[in-house]
């Protein structure tokens, strides 16, 4: 699959692995000394113990799909841990495994063929997808505290384009996906530069029998119109992909029939 964007994706391989150092101690930072039991209204349910937990224990279980460079799929997710007895440090053991995942990222060739779950069958597939989970909740906590949060608009774009080429497979772990169908209809989401003009963009069509992103056509274009469009900068897209957003919100411009937005929204929520 291709997108409609301009930009080169993925990003080079080094760009995620210093990212996920990046994002993954500023989110111990922002857990360190809150209280463990705060809600994180992002992730109904859960609380910043529970995120903290889950980040920690993704990085590492990534950390061991790489090492081993596993051709199929895992019948058991069960790593070893060291999860400390106490919520209050959970913080401390998330940005404690950061030299062993640093590590692990930089003998591991990118370039490696192994089992994902998404389009892109290769090792690389696995950082970029740990650091928009680490990204991603990283926000999260900063939101569950009370802080502003700041995504770089690079970074974003890619996130954007992570979610999009992946998201047909998800129906693994989201069922609902599985059932996003139209008669052929698209959507294009479309990235705002920061000084008002217009960046990125991704058309997804709609087809009976599921969904994909639209290739571009020869002159770079796309062949016909949207059905409906958000508009808006990389960082709020992102997070609308990720249902941390509302199209509905100030941040977007949005066009076409809210209906096809609503059915693409309601399928992808997970």
């Amino acid at each position: 699959m291709e997108t409609t964007g301009r930009a080169e994706h993925p990003l080079p391989y080094g760009t995620y692995q210093r990212a996920i150092e990046r994002e993954t101690l500023r989110f111990a930072e922002v857990v360190d000394g809150a209280d463990p039991e705060t809600p994180v209204p992002s992730c109904p349910d859960w609380t910043l113990a529970d995120l903290a937990r889950h980040v920690g224990s993704l990085q590492r279980w990534f950390g061991k799909l790489l090492t081993g460079l596993v051709q199929e799929p895992p019948r058991s997710r069960d790593v070893e841990l060291g999860l400390p007895e106490r919520a209050g440090e959970y913080a401390d053991w998330v940005a404690a495994g950061v030299p062993e995942v640093a590590a692990v990222l930089r003998a591991t060739d990118p370039e490696a063929a192994m089992w994902v779950w998404g389009e892109d069958g290769h090792a690389r597939f696995w950082a970029r997808r740990m650091l928009f989970e680490t990204l991603v909740h990283r926000v999260d906590a900063e939101h569950a505290v009370g802080r502003e949060s700041a995504v770089d608009p690079e970074l974003a774009a890619d996130g954007v384009d992570e979610f999009l080429v992946n998201l047909p497979y998800a129906g693994l772990f989201a069922p609902a996906v599985s059932k996003l169908n139209g008669d052929g209809e698209t959507i294009a989401f479309r990235c705002a530069d920061p000084d008002g003009g217009d960046g990125e963009e991704w058309r997804v069509r709609l087809e009976p029998d599921g969904f994909g992103l639209v290739a571009p056509t020869a002159d770079g274009g796309a062949a016909a119109e949207p059905r409906a469009a958000v508009r808006g900068q990389a960082a709020d897209l992102l997070l609308l992909l990720y249902g941390r957003r509302s199209y509905q919100g100030s941040a977007f411009e949005v066009s076409g029939e809210l209906d096809v937005l609503d059915r693409w929204f309601t399928h992808t929520a997970f």
